[in-house]
C-alpha cells in the first residue's frame, strides 16, 4: 500500500486569507515597479530628444556667426529650461503615480486585514457561544444526574425499609434454648 495521501492537503481560512494579502502585496509592488520603469523610459525618451534638439541648435548656430550666438544661447537656455521644466513633470508624475500605487497598496492592506479582524472575531464570538452552550448543557446534565440519584437514593431507601423484617417479639431464653435445639435436629 502508498504512503501517500491520494487528496491534496486542504489549508485553513487563515492561510487562505494570508496568501490573497499576499498576492494583493505582490500585485501593488508590481504596479509599482511597471510604472517606475514607464517614467524612467519616458524620461530617458524626453532627454534624448531635448539633445537632439540643442545638437540641432547647435549646428544653425555654428552656421548663422556671431550674430546669431546670442539667439542660440538664449535658445540653449530656453531648451535648458524646458528640460528642466519636463524633467521636473516628469519627476512630479512619476511621484504621483508612485504615490497613487502606494495609496492603493495601504487601501488593499488595511481592507484585507479589517476583513481578517472581522473573521476573527466572528470565530472568537462562535467558539465562545458554543463554550457558553456546553457549558450549559454539561450543567443541565448535572443537575438531571443529581436529581435522578437522589430520587434514585430515596426509592432505595424506601425500598429497604419497606423489605425490613420487621423484629420477631422477644421470647425467654429457655425458649431460645428449645429452638435452638430443634434446629440441631
Amino acid at each position: 500500500m502508498s504512503t501517500k495521501k491520494t487528496q491534496p492537503e486542504q489549508k485553513g481560512f487563515f492561510e487562505k486569507i494570508k496568501e490573497t494579502i499576499e498576492e494583493f502585496w505582490d500585485g501593488t509592488k508590481e504596479t509599482a515597479e511597471d510604472l517606475k520603469e514607464k517614467t524612467e523610459d519616458k524620461f530617458d525618451n524626453l532627454k534624448d530628444k531635448a539633445e537632439d534638439k540643442i545638437a540641432d541648435l547647435k549646428e544653425k548656430v555654428t552656421a548663422k556667426k556671431t550674430s546669431t550666438t546670442k539667439k542660440a544661447a538664449a535658445a540653449k537656455t530656453v531648451v535648458e529650461r524646458a528640460t528642466a521644466a519636463k524633467k521636473v513633470v516628469v519627476a512630479k508624475k512619476a511621484g504621483v503615480a508612485a504615490n497613487k500605487a502606494k495609496k492603493e497598496a495601504a487601501d488593499i492592506k488595511a481592507s484585507a486585514e479589517a476583513k481578517a479582524k472581522a473573521v476573527t472575531d466572528k470565530a472568537k464570538t462562535t467558539a465562545a457561544a458554543a463554550k457558553k452552550t456546553a457549558t450549559e448543557v454539561k450543567a443541565k446534565a448535572a443537575t438531571k444526574a443529581k436529581t435522578i440519584t437522589d430520587k434514585a437514593k430515596t426509592e432505595t431507601a424506601a425500598a429497604k425499609k419497606a423489605a425490613k423484617p420487621k423484629a420477631a417479639p422477644k421470647t425467654a431464653p429457655a425458649a431460645k434454648g428449645k429452638a435452638a435445639a430443634a434446629n440441631k435436629l
